[in-house]
């Protein structure tokens, strides 16, 4: 940086206008009082809900616990619409939240960070913009997101195709008309699994490529009873407590009795209920789901038989039932997915054994067979957690790449920082409950401990916060034995990163929010315990 170069210099510089981002501005414009500065690669807010459009997005946690909760007059407020919120109203909220605490103001758009620098001597953060424009900061917050980084695997001849190519989590602002047109899709993970019962309604033909089946579970989505609205409104505090005590961070309803402790008619009785409950509730059939093998084989089983009752045909509803365990990958929700089978315009095709050969100009190829479209749509999912960091060209101490840190798989305290990149806090990603969570509520509970240790530093006559290596190795040894004692390493996941080839095999989130929140206060309490606290540069 030249010495006549005019750089904008700001308190906390955060990358990412997300949930994250903008409780992150709220939080330290203020609240704290510091200057801060949102940069963010769209036109707009939203995070992952600005990028992900496809048809039939909506989000997996019923709406009202799949919001803000740290002021209250938001929540009463806000009122929605749908039991599950579709993509499009997340984003109204999004925009509401926006103007209701005058945050547009402080965040600059259709701005990418190409870099981030550490200067070892004044203790700041240097990004650089893909534009060239520069800014310093004290503190950096990494609101990037888990799933924002979409994963496009490569293919011979990806680049010949003539017709029309998405993904589904880079979905053109103004959708797509399928009318007419015939149509491939590759990948039935979550969001193929909302997107291609509606493609199939609008297209002349749809063919989806699957390589691993996926559990899932019918959603029930409707608009939202105003009756029950309003009782939650009532008592919001309590219901927002309940969620806060639960091991994913929202009321689940959790049964919890063990596999041991229920007769087989109770246990069928109870996998009845959960499956009326649909989504995501089916996480708290048993307390031991995830932990006992006995106990998942039966809820596995249970799901397996509800999807063949879904399938006409016996071939294609095998091909559509998991062999894997329940829970080792996120259980989706759907709206008549499995019945989308049962139309005369959807072929399914299996690529488990003999996978994708190329990609040709008017289709693909399977082996000796070929496919030919109008478009074609990659719902191939994201380089989870890590990959949205990874993409920026972050450097720490001594010039030390993030990449070159986590080379053998991102290594943490707390989810929250790493060893080498003082005043550099990581929002929502690896060794933290993140995805395993109702993702706001762990947003804000990290947003909230990061402004605390700040303020503790200015309080402190202190500006620099760095976690310390055997802390952190202990932090990882923690969250993998947390994960060795349940069965989420049982299968290929991309909790695993096992969709990203040549990406480490590491179980990344930390399993159990309350506990998770529990020794984040301790540490807090204890002074910072684990992270050294310091004075650096002017």
């Amino acid at each position: 940086m030249s010495s006549g170069e005019q750089v904008a210099k700001y308190d906390v510089a955060i990358i990412g206008a997300g949930f994250a981002g903008l409780y992150a501005l709220h939080k330290f414009r203020d609240d704290l009082g510091l200057s801060t500065r949102i940069i963010e690669a769209g036109t707009g807010p939203g995070g992952t809900w600005y990028w992900n459009r496809y048809p039939g997005a909506r989000v997996d946690i019923p709406s009202m616990q799949y919001s803000y909760q740290f002021d209250d007059a938001l929540q009463q407020e806000w009122d929605w619409r749908e039991k599950y919120a579709p993509q499009g109203e997340i984003l109204d909220y999004v925009d509401h939240v926006v103007d209701r605490f005058d945050l547009a103001k402080d965040i600059q758009y259709n701005s990418r960070v190409r870099a981030c620098q550490y200067d070892d001597y004044t203790g700041l953060w240097t990004l650089t913009l893909e534009s060239g424009e520069k800014l310093v900061a004290r503190y950096c917050i990494m609101a990037t997101g888990c799933l924002s980084a979409a994963n496009k695997p490569r293919f011979e001849g990806d680049d010949s195709f003539r017709g029309e190519v998405y993904h589904t989590g880079q979905w053109p602002h103004d959708g797509v008309d399928f009318e007419g047109k015939t149509v491939g899709i590759i990948g039935t993970g979550s969001s193929a699994v909302q997107a291609i019962p509606v493609i199939a309604g609008e297209c002349k033909h749809l063919t989806v490529f699957q390589r691993t089946p996926n559990f899932s579970a019918p959603a029930y989505n409707e608009p939202l009873d105003p009756e029950y609205a309003k009782a939650v409104k009532a008592d919001y505090k309590a219901f927002r407590q309940r969620g806060q005590e639960s091991l994913v961070a929202w009321d689940i309803d959790m049964n919890e009795k063990e596999y041991a402790e229920m007769s087989p008619e109770e246990i069928h009785a109870c996998l009845e209920e959960r499956w009326k409950m649909g989504g995501l509730f089916f996480y708290g059939t048993l307390a031991d789901l995830l932990t006992n093998q006995q106990a998942n084989d039966v809820v596995s089983d249970f799901v397996r038989e509800k999807i063949r009752s879904k399938v006409d045909d016996p071939g294609i509803a095998d091909l559509l039932t998991p062999k894997t365990m329940i829970g080792c990958k996120r259980i989706c929700a759907d709206t008549n997915y499995f019945e989308t089978y049962n139309r005369d315009n959807v072929t399914l095709v299996d690529i488990s054994e003999q996978p994708i050969s190329r990609i040709t100009p008017n289709g693909l190829e399977v082996g000796d067979e070929s496919w030919e479209f109008d478009v074609l749509i990659y719902a191939t999912g994201f380089d989870a957690m890590t990959g949205s960091l990874e993409r920026i060209d972050i450097r720490g101490r001594r010039g030390l790449t993030l990449k070159e840190k986590w080379n053998a798989g991102p290594r943490t305290l707390l989810g929250l920082q790493t060893a080498g990149f003082p005043n550099m806090f990581v929002i929502a990603n690896a060794g933290s409950p993140s995805v395993l969570t109702n993702m706001i509520t762990g947003i804000e509970q990290h947003i909230e401990w990061v402004a605390d240790a700040v303020r503790y530093l200015q309080q402190s006559g202190l500006n620099t916060m760095e976690a310390n290596l055997e802390a952190e190795d202990d932090w990882v040894d923690h969250t993998n034995e947390v994960a060795s004692e349940t069965l989420l390493l049982g299968c290929n996941s991309w909790y695993l990163g096992a969709n990203i080839p040549g990406k480490p095999r590491v179980f990344m989130p930390y399993l159990g929010y309350p506990d998770y929140k529990q020794q984040c206060n301790e540490i807090a309490a204890e002074g910072y315990k684990g992270f050294t606290l310091s004075s650096t540069g002017a």
